[in-house]
């Protein structure tokens, strides 16, 4: 049987009409199109918020949807049907991993979603359950991402479907793009950007907004190099660096790995962090390729226990007779644990694809956050110009309530009592209706001194406003001020190492920076740091301020390494690039920028720092005194390997309790007892002794009597001499009596005698609690680094003191 045609015939009147388009025409105007939508709509971030379209429907939707950091979890399945429903016309698929990522803190540096269940792990090894299963809510950056979006900071455009409105761009609070990084591949381009650390970032960013014109090289001390999620170490900067002046550059990824004694029997190497984007098991299956095939040897077994409360740990344990040091190298060089990361800036600038340098994108970020601010700040000020109008009628209608009321119960209708009171008033139809619809109970005494101080508050907030406004200066100081505060709440450690080389880590700053001199400055509460002028004399009559006396002072170079002698005659090595560097505009050494002592050396209970040193060995070398009276001269040799070194040998229950370095050898060495006897003579009296030594008899001391103070003095510099006498039944050791000394009253004895007598006890006294000599002007401080008062001078050596002004804890000189 023949089948029935269901084919439609055409109308009678149809014309059949056929256009003649050039096939290279048609092709190239359509995939131009299709390119278009793609670099656009889907593949590139914007470079204000650092988002690709997906990314920010999704923190919108969320922030839409209420999901909070403090709310409850919800499915991701919800949040992908709204995300897809409403704004991104693309698969739940999409969307999902897109979610997914946001949620996973060795992908995003500042993770933007909290996620609750299986987000998958490292590398993909094992990937995320499905959106059914998992649950999700906003994290804490993602509130940054959209804070004030409501306050008309952005643009908003038409959804897909011309239902919904979407923002353009996200306020963003912080530099995600840069902070997170992004990675996509759109038509004849891609972007490929490494994540950051935020506090870097941002300090580059707030040094651009006081600084406009600042260059690239000024940026990167800021900004050394990327901060990856997982960690590990950046092989060769000079990738960063072109990255960082034209957008495109290449680095080197390294796992962190060390040796270990794994077994009994057998070392391994343990390795603790791997190059971003690798996961455990893909390194495991290239190490047994490699091993099945030949090509690696030395390699017993292989173990991955990674979990949950001590992070990733791979063990890769090591067969007897190779070295790991040398297998650890052919890793490096044969699998994964050594990846190459091509950086590739490209990010929408008004909608154009653009590669952009460090500070391209800061300058972008930056002008992004002036505009959103400048918004927000003109939104509130005309909401609270709306209400301070509102409220000046209210208290207008308020000073004449009877009349109001007579008005309005006089009238017909409530336009007719609009009119009444405007025409009574003059007020405008904004307030008039206000006032017509507050109900009586607001109408109290009480609520017009509300109504007054809400008043006097509105036009204040509004001078505010406007002087922001009004003023770039001060618009540039409350970004930068939001932005500092974004760090000092949200901002981490860095993670990631940066290496010049393969061999030499380098500090947490760029290595461009110059070589220039400056001094290690120690205090005395405990903090270090550096200046970058080396200028830390005390101007006279200078403010006194916390932390302003200065126990050691050594000057070196940015980038080399100094000394630092310990209570135990320990020497250790410190970087001084380490150290934080203080302000170039500080007119006195103060030390409250500066960093605790423990957060560079490791000092045993009770052992203390005594001063900062050279490692120059062409110096004069140290001088050492001791709690028994041992002085020793130090042959400056400092074996560059060694991070301690040894720079006395102590007598058992002995201990040093000054050191100081020599800087022309000419100085006097000055030991006080705390039975008052001072002993002064030239260094040239002892000889220089190696490392390992025990030093001389230093001052002779009475039976029971111990040295309570070591210093040198320039005999030629002015200087003096204080001493703080007390007595032992003392329960907090406070000082009875203190005296002020010229230094030039004292005498040069021999060594190895007993001295002079430098404070003579008054009834109830019976040793010195704290004693120092030194170069004038002498400046003391109490335990809190508060600055005390100084007697005035005693030209008597060995007169009795006088009650002190206040507590006195230290004491020192100009350095």
């Amino acid at each position: 049987m023949a089948r029935r045609s269901t084919k439609t015939p055409p109308p009678e009147d149809f014309e059949e009409r056929i256009l003649d388009i050039d096939v290279v025409d048609e092709m190239q105007g359509s995939f131009l199109e299709y390119a278009y939508s793609v670099i656009y709509s889907r593949a590139l971030p914007d470079a204000r918020d650092g988002l690709k379209p997906v990314h920010r429907r999704i923190l919108y939707q969320m922030h839409e949807m209420g999901l909070r950091p403090e709310r409850s979890y919800v499915k991701c399945a919800r949040v992908v049907g709204e995300v897809m429903g409403k704004l991104h016309p693309h698969g739940d698929s999409a969307i999902y991993d897109a979610l997914v990522r946001m949620a996973q803190p060795f992908s995003m540096r500042l993770p933007l979603v909290d996620g609750h269940g299986n987000f998958g792990s490292l590398g993909n090894d094992d990937p995320p359950a499905a959106m059914r299963y998992t649950e999700c809510r906003s994290a804490p950056a993602a509130g940054l991402m959209v804070e004030s979006i409501d306050e008309d900071t952005v643009d908003f455009a038409a959804n897909y479907d011309g239902s919904e409105q979407e923002p353009a761009a996200l306020p963003a609070a912080y530099p995600n793009l840069l902070v997170n990084g992004a990675s996509g591949i759109a038509v004849g381009m891609a972007t490929n950007m490494p994540p950051h650390n935020l506090t870097e970032i941002i300090q580059a960013a707030r040094h651009l907004i006081r600084h406009p014109g600042a260059d690239l090289e000024t940026l990167m001390r800021f900004v050394p190099g990327p901060d990856l999620p997982t960690g590990g170490r950046i092989v060769g900067l000079d990738g960063v660096k072109d990255a960082y002046a034209k957008g495109r550059g290449t680095f080197r990824i390294r796992a962190t790995a060390e040796v270990e004694q794994v077994t009994t029997r057998r070392k391994g190497l343990i390795v603790t962090e791997l190059p971003f984007t690798v996961g455990p098991e893909k390194v495991i299956a290239k190490i047994k390729d490699l091993v099945n095939a030949k090509r690696l040897q030395g390699i017993a077994d292989v173990k991955d226990l990674t979990d949950r409360e001590h992070g990733l740990r791979l063990v890769i344990e090591i067969k007897n007779g190779f070295h790991p040091e040398a297998v650890l190298e052919q890793l490096y060089k044969l699998t994964p644990m050594e990846e190459s990361f091509g950086i590739n800036n490209v990010a929408l600038v008004d909608g154009q694809p653009l590669t952009l340098g460090l500070k391209e994108l800061l300058e972008v970020y930056v002008d992004h956050r002036f505009e959103v601010v400048r918004r927000r700040s003109s939104f509130r000020r005309n909401k609270r110009s709306d209400r301070l109008h509102l409220v000046e009628g209210l208290l207008v209608a308020l000073v004449d309530i009877d009349e109001v009321i007579s008005i309005i119960r006089s009238s017909d209708n409530a336009a007719e009592a609009k009119e009444g009171l405007i025409g009574r008033f003059g007020l405008s139809e904004v307030q008039t209706q206000y006032i017509l619809d507050t109900p009586l109970r607001r109408l109290t005494r009480f609520d017009r001194l509300e109504l007054e101080a809400e008043r006097d508050r509105l036009g204040l907030e509004i001078e505010e406003l406007t002087r922001i406004l009004e003023s770039d200066s001060e618009l540039r100081k409350l970004v930068s001020a939001e932005l500092g505060a974004v760090a000092k709440k949200y901002g981490t450690p860095r993670r990631t190492v940066l290496l010049e080389s393969a061999g030499a880590p380098v500090a947490s700053v760029p290595l461009e920076v110059a070589d220039d001199p400056c001094r290690v400055l120690l205090s005395s509460t405990g903090l270090l740091a550096r200046t970058a002028t080396g200028d830390t004399s005390f101007a006279e009559g200078a403010k006194r301020v916390k932390h302003d006396v200065i126990v050691s002072a050594v000057t070196a170079t940015a980038r080399a390494e100094i000394g630092a002698v310990t209570s135990t005659g320990r020497l250790l090595r410190l970087p001084v690039i380490d150290l934080p560097q203080l302000p170039e505009t500080a007119t006195s050494p103060n030390l409250s920028g500066g960093a605790r002592i423990d957060e560079f050396l490791t000092l045993a209970d009770g052992e203390r720092l005594l001063c900062l040193t050279t490692l120059d060995e062409s110096s004069p070398g140290l001088a050492l005194g001791t709690e028994q009276g041992v002085v020793k001269r130090v042959v400056p040799d400092y074996p560059a390997n060694k991070d301690e070194l040894e720079v006395i040998t102590l007598k058992e229950g002995d201990r040093l309790v000054g050191a100081v370095e020599l800087r022309t050898g000419e100085e006097d060495l000055v030991f006080i007892s705390d039975e008052a006897q001072l002993l002064r003579y030239p260094a040239a009296q002892v000889r220089p002794q190696g490392r390992a030594a025990g030093g001389m008899a230093g001052i002779k001391l009475g039976a029971g009597a111990k040295v309570i103070s070591f210093t040198a003095v320039d005999p030629a510099a002015d200087a003096v001499v204080f001493t703080a006498a007390g007595a032992h039944d003392t329960l907090d050791g406070s000082a009875g009596t203190v005296k002020l000394t010229p230094f030039d009253q004292y005498p040069r004895k021999g060594r190895a005698t007993g001295g002079v007598r430098c404070q003579r006890f008054l009834k109830g006294e019976d040793h010195l609690t704290l004693a120092w000599a030194g170069a004038a002007p002498a400046r003391a401080a109490s335990k809190t680094g508060a600055p005390a008062k100084l007697p005035e001078p005693d030209p008597r050596r060995d007169g009795s003191g006088l009650p002190p002004a206040g507590p006195v804890a230290v004491i020192a000189g100009p350095v």
